[in-house]
């Protein structure tokens, strides 16, 4: 159970914990779709076969192998291979980025997580903590929001335990008075245990536990952990 007293400031993930994420980034392969089809035919041709898509993605991953905490960079660097391979002018791929980047924000929240937000950044500070490339302050999120650190920003990802100090850093308070919130039972709720945070898991898609060690508090929805922790 929590020690909701010594709680002084809560981080949380955002993809899948405040808004579900594919359908995000299904969305944005459609805008990024329609645009390589005006501005770089052969390219919209080549990346209309999901399995070169998936086989390009997967060479640019692995000739970056440094850069997996930055989703933005492979992204990019993706679709400037897709150019390059069909022929079409490499130099496109900044601009074909941002029009992925873009609808990329246009995220959905969860039903009841504005509400939620609202709620708890009345009493508690709140800090963005995301190995993902959403930037919380383009969503309808991002007023309840003090900061927000990535992955991509800081240099490594959850669940090393340094960008959780981090982002207890960002709010000028010790990490042992975090209380992290997240959907990943790994990269979220251990890397939050491990950096010394009390940590609830927000179970969004109804998985099991997936680890030997006593299964946290879970909910299956941020507003269900909010009326705990405001009761």
């Amino acid at each position: 159970m929590l020690n909701i007293s010594k709680i002084q400031a809560i981080s949380l993930d955002l993809d899948d914990t405040l808004w579900p994420v594919w359908p995000t980034i299904s969305r944005a392969e459609v805008v990024l779709q329609d645009w390589l089809a005006l501005h770089a035919p052969q390219t919209a041709e080549l990346c209309a076969d999901p399995e070169m898509k998936k086989r390009i993605r997967a060479e640019v991953s692995q000739r970056h192998a440094d850069k997996t905490h930055d989703l933005s960079f492979l992204r990019r660097e993706s679709i400037r291979e897709s150019l390059i391979c069909a022929g079409d002018a490499p130099q496109l791929a900044d601009a074909a980025f941002e029009v992925f980047f873009a609808e990329r924000q246009n995220v959905t929240l969860y039903g009841g997580v504005e509400q939620a937000l609202a709620r708890l950044s009345k009493r508690y500070p709140l800090v963005g903590l995301s190995n993902g490339n959403a930037d919380v302050f383009r969503t309808a999120a991002g007023p309840f929001f003090k900061a927000s650190l990535s992955a991509q920003s800081f240099g490594v990802a959850k669940p090393d335990m340094r960008i959780f100090h981090a982002a207890a850093a960002l709010l000028n308070v010790p990490a042992e008075s975090v209380l992290h919130l997240g959907d990943d039972a790994h990269a979220d709720v251990m890397g939050a245990i491990n950096a010394g945070m009390q940590t609830a898991w927000i179970n969004t898609q109804g998985h099991d536990w997936p680890h030997d060690s006593a299964q946290p508090l879970t909910v299956g929805h941020l507003a269900d952990l909010c009326d705990h922790l405001l009761a």
